[in-house]
């Protein structure tokens, strides 16, 4: 398995949140983003996963959290990545390729409450197979919507990557749709989930795919991993 240790330089050392890159790390996030990134490889299985080449990205997320409006916001794209028109329809996972220095995975959300059982239980099962066994997996972005409760399924997902041992990086999304205030306690409420989970990194991100808030810091602290 590949080392899934954080790195420090990408983040900050103190505070709720990843630190404000600078200049520097800003403009190898946003060079790095503007390399073309296109579609490569789905796969509805194991069996169907491309060679294990390049860093790999992968988001998760519920139905609707955003996965592939943030896909789209980082590559500066608007239909790179594409949502299901039904939540929960999209069951494989997608593989983008960045200019040749790294992968992004579009991984199928979960929690839909009207997906199937069985497609639950099969989600599970690949994921954390995906999840354990990826050499050149280097970073999870657990994405969570910033306007909603957190649900029973984050929660459970958080417990299947720290059964993997990877290490994830929280997500906030949709965060133009909350005021400061609340957005603040949404950060504390994150901070002591974290406490709690051993693969979660010590801080979390607030995004904005609409408003383009925390697209360059997200970027910069991707580019420090590619």
């Amino acid at each position: 398995m590949a080392d899934h240790a954080p790195d420090q330089a990408a983040f900050a050392p103190d505070g709720p949140h990843l630190a404000l890159p600078d200049a520097e790390a800003v403009e190898a996030g946003r060079l790095l983003f503007a390399a073309p990134c296109r579609f490569f490889h789905g796969a509805q299985s194991l069996e169907q996963l491309p060679p294990p080449e390049g860093v790999e990205i992968a988001f998760a997320g519920r139905s609707n959290v955003g996965k592939s409006s943030l896909i789209n916001a980082l590559a500066g794209q608007h239909a790179l990545a594409r949502a299901s028109n039904t939540p929960g329809r999209t069951r494989q996972l997608n593989f983008f390729d960045l200019g040749g220095r790294l992968v992004l995975v579009d991984m199928p959300g979960y929690g839909y409450a009207q997906a199937a059982k069985t497609i639950t239980e099969d989600w599970q099962r690949m994921m954390f197979d995906y999840l354990r066994g990826r050499p050149n997996l280097k970073r999870v972005l657990l994405l969570l919507d910033a306007r909603i409760e957190l649900k029973p399924s984050d929660t459970a997902v958080m417990d299947l990557l720290d059964r993997a041992a990877v290490t994830y990086l929280i997500v906030l999304t949709k965060t133009d749709g909350i005021k400061p205030g609340a957005l603040e306690r949404k950060h504390a409420t994150i901070r002591e989930l974290i406490r709690k989970h051993a693969a979660a990194y010590p801080k979390a991100l607030a995004t904005s795919s609409t408003a383009g808030a925390g697209i360059p810091e997200l970027r910069a602290a991707l580019a420090a991993l590619a």
